[in-house]
């Protein structure tokens, strides 16, 4: 199973930036096998001014086949217009908090036993009903 999973970035080597301030938006594919950059999403106009909901309409939009989005920090309403997406916002430790390194330690979790947000996470991006008893079964 693939998924897509995105980070805000303004250096596409941390998870530095807050999600309505982002101008850039890195997306890679990933699953137990590794994981491969897929495509930076790019943001324009005056992103600083808070209360604008109309700003994070885009990044709903672009994000809608993401899982996960890691972010520096996130508002309120934009991380509940996500969930509501189906996409899945977290907060980085630091803005020093690598990508790869996020990457690298979702691999390994998703070979393994993942914790039940990630579980949940991957779980409504299913493709099919048969899929999901077989993934039941294998717990």
């Amino acid at each position: 199973m693939k998924v897509k999973i995105a980070f805000t970035t303004s250096d596409r080597i941390h998870v530095n930036a807050h999600f309505g301030w982002a101008k850039e938006i890195d997306v890679y594919e990933i699953s137990d096998q590794g994981y491969e950059f897929r495509e930076t999403l790019k943001f324009d106009g005056d992103l600083k001014e808070d209360g604008n909901e109309d700003k994070i309409t885009p990044k709903l939009e672009a994000l809608h086949d993401c899982t996960i989005v890691y972010v520096l920090a996130i508002g309120g309403s934009a991380a509940a217009r996500l969930i509501k997406h189906g996409v899945t916002p977290v907060k980085a430790k630091s803005e020093e908090e690598e990508i790869a390194e996020i990457l690298n330690k979702l691999v390994q979790t998703l070979k393994g036993n993942p914790p039940p947000w990630l579980r949940k996470a991957l779980g409504h991006k299913k493709s099919n009903f048969l899929e999901e008893v077989e993934n039941e079964a294998a717990i």
